[in-house]
């Protein structure tokens, strides 16, 4: 990593189960041994696991957090002695968090943001892509490909062991049951009239 100075924004993007989770706790770790306050905060819509009062990986591995709903939470319960600020799932939180975090780098703090950059489609995830723009440090962490063993980028979202239809909910929290890593190749979308011939079909 880069010997940065003062603040700085970090943001760890990639698809699920590539270990985004796992390198922010990592971090945050690292940043305890080392005596700085730490502070981490996660998306209240994200309560896999371990629940709702810790970030974790899902090799079981947890950190304690504060669940929030918006940036304006993040900033109202932000300890203002902390040195590090963590935050995980931030492609769920408004496009408030860009301006949020470059302020917390602006007053000397580091923050660490961890999110999936793209949504099940492959096109880019809420605040991510701008987070992306502004960080100082970006690492883009892959899976495997379930299909093919390729470095995987993409998330694919599986309705009933199906692909999911372009026109899905956007969001939808879930595990290995509901998603599954792909490379770009073997990504599939289908589109609303494919997923409703499929269904007349299996009628």
């Amino acid at each position: 990593m880069l010997q940065l100075t003062g603040g700085w924004i970090e943001v760890i993007a990639g698809v699920m189960f590539s270990g985004k989770s796992e390198e922010l706790m990592r971090r945050v770790r690292r940043a305890v041994i080392a005596r700085r306050k730490v502070q981490v905060f996660k998306s209240h819509l994200d309560d896999r696991y371990q629940g709702l009062l810790a970030v974790s990986s899902h090799d079981g591995r947890s950190v304690a957090a504060v669940p929030v709903d918006s940036s304006t939470q993040i900033a109202t319960r932000v300890d203002p002695t902390a040195h590090v600020i963590a935050i995980d799932e931030a492609q769920f939180l408004d496009a408030g968090i860009v301006a949020l975090a470059t302020s917390f780098a602006q007053r000397g703090r580091r923050v660490i943001l961890a999110g999936t950059d793209t949504d099940f489609r492959g096109e880019p995830f809420g605040p991510m892509p701008e987070l992306m723009a502004v960080a100082e440090v970006v690492d883009k962490l892959h899976a495997i490909c379930v299909l093919c063993g390729a470095p995987a980028c993409r998330n694919q979202r599986l309705i009933d062991g199906e692909p999911a239809a372009w026109d899905s909910p956007l969001i939808m929290v879930g595990g290995s049951e509901t998603y599954e890593a792909r490379c770009r190749a073997c990504h599939i979308v289908r589109r609303r009239d494919e997923a409703q011939r499929s269904l007349a079909i299996g009628c």
